[in-house]
């Protein structure tokens, strides 16, 4: 028998929105001790048991945060997850539940949203979250997605952005600005494409930047880490906007100046390569590129021999007076204004 090369499209009106929602939900499961009712009622009905609860809501549009000319569908689900579960993460605090609402035009077939929704149940499963609720609506043109995550803590765990204070340890998890250097090389590969469709483009050498551009983690893990260490950070936030605009954040809300040495920012070195190879400068893009979904936080002083031989964290600066500002000081010792130059989701 010859395979059927054309892919079934089953339309979305053959469901209605009832029988469209019960179908891309059949799948999660409650995993969560607090999720007391989930999806099928008017409501999803949650007991934290006196603990405090932590939401936020993301908003995804294609053409504005995605691309579907190089992001699959999948990832795009599991990646629409995962930047919420990262502000949760940045609270110092568990995530729990997510609800999950897209708007979609005609143009995708049940096949599209089941591929979807196949990243999202991956990412639920992986970092232990349940699925609680949503919605579903037409859009006239593209795909919109919207995911609030829900998180649980402890109040005296709960970390904010206001508390870090002068002579504070600045540090950060991971590396930075490979998600960004990951966007640039699939832009071009897509601008190849789009010359010669025929070009079949070689990644390989790219794979590390991809997969932090179409498939990043939150990073949950930070708070357990940090419990073990007996470490509580003094304010936090997550990467998102570019480490410059989150230092700024941080600088802002606890009225405190910093000193970001750029010879301490941790840069991997496929990252470094392909600046080279962009003729872009990597210091640059390590902190304006954002995405890199890396927590970014503040410690007392005191609390450093406890994590400098840690490979998850990298000091990279101290908080000052308020008065001396916030300074990039370079491999040259050279004190640079630091001005935020990341993601402007209005302006853009």
């Amino acid at each position: 028998m010859l395979e059927d090369k054309t892919p079934q499209r089953t339309p979305l009106s053959q469901l209605g929105e009832f029988g469209l929602i019960s179908h891309l939900t059949k799948n999660f499961d409650v995993k969560q001790a607090s999720t007391l009712k989930s999806i099928g009622d008017d409501a999803a009905v949650l007991d934290f048991k006196g603990k405090k609860t932590v939401v936020s809501t993301d908003l995804l549009i294609e053409g504005v945060h995605f691309d579907l000319s190089y992001m699959p569908l999948k990832h795009l689900g599991y990646k629409a997850v995962v930047v919420n579960l990262s502000d949760i993460a940045a609270m110092n605090a568990k995530p729990t539940q997510i609800t999950v609402s897209i708007a979609v035009s005609n143009r995708f077939p049940l096949e599209a949203l089941e591929e979807l929704f196949e990243g999202i149940a991956m990412a639920a499963k992986m970092y232990k979250v349940d699925v609680v609720g949503g919605d579903t609506t037409s859009s006239q043109k593209g795909m919109i997605i919207s995911i609030t995550a829900l998180g649980e803590a402890d109040e005296k765990d709960l970390v904010y952005r206001n508390g870090a204070k002068e002579n504070d340890l600045l540090v950060v998890t991971g590396d930075l600005g490979s998600a960004y250097m990951g966007l640039q090389v699939l832009e071009r590969e897509k601008q190849v494409f789009q010359v010669n469709p025929n070009n079949q483009p070689d990644l390989d050498n790219y794979t590390y930047l991809i997969e932090r551009q179409l498939k990043p983690e939150a990073r949950t893990d930070i708070r357990e880490l940090l419990e073990k260490l007996e470490v509580k950070p003094t304010a936090m936030i997550d990467i998102s906007d570019g480490l410059s605009s989150e230092i700024i954040h941080i600088c802002k809300q606890s009225k405190v100046g910093c000193n970001l040495f750029e010879e301490k920012i941790p840069i991997d070195p496929q990252f470094i390569n392909v600046c080279e190879e962009f003729n872009i400068d990597s210091t640059t893009v390590a902190i304006n590129g954002g995405e890199d979904y890396e927590l970014l936080f503040t410690i007392a002083l005191e609390d450093f021999d406890k994590i400098k031989a840690n490979p998850n964290f990298t000091v990279i600066g101290h908080m000052t007076q308020e008065s001396e500002g916030v300074h990039l000081v370079t491999r040259a010792n050279t004190k640079i204004p630091l001005k935020a130059r990341g993601w402007d989701a209005i302006s853009q």
